[in-house]
């Protein structure tokens, strides 16, 4: 099962706020996509979220562009940021990326984003949200999302 950004956002509006938060606290975060051999790609990337979608644009033929076509799973990761504060917690989201090639679409992202044409335009379809963070110098906290599933809390001391 996989939801888009605006159905998470309206399932766990807090986790979502604190989510787009994390991401744009920062330009660039961290991609892993799947080789041809089944072997994880780790690559730097600028996520934007608009009109309810998380969208993930690349240059054209980037070897990550070129590992979703074939495979559309992927992770992301915020960047964490300088030092060991982590503001805001770890947040990772996993899904399947949907190439975009409807000319209105690309048209909508590029008048709000700018991308240096030509560029590859996934649209996300989430498979989990997680977000790991420090309560009260005490407990690490995990809060994973899965769509049709409620919100899953763990605290460990």
């Amino acid at each position: 099962m996989t939801s888009n950004w605006a159905a998470f956002a309206a399932a766990e509006p807090d986790l979502a706020r604190t989510v787009e938060e994390r991401f744009g606290a920062f330009t660039h975060h961290v991609l892993a996509t799947l080789r041809k051999d089944g072997s994880p790609r780790t690559t730097g990337l600028e996520v934007r979220f608009l009109d309810g979608e998380l969208w993930l644009g690349m240059m054209p033929d980037s070897v990550k562009a070129l590992d979703l076509r074939r495979d559309p799973r992927f992770a992301l990761q915020a960047n964490p940021g300088e030092g060991t504060g982590m503001g805001g917690g770890d947040v990772r989201i996993g899904g399947r990326a949907v190439e975009v090639d409807d000319p209105a679409v690309k048209g909508a992202y590029m008048k709000e984003v700018e991308p240096p044409e030509p560029f590859h335009l996934f649209r996300t379809e989430l498979t989990e949200v997680v977000r790991t963070y420090v309560e009260d110098e005490t407990y690490l906290v995990v809060q994973v999302w899965k769509p049709g599933e409620p919100l899953r809390v763990v605290r460990h001391k």
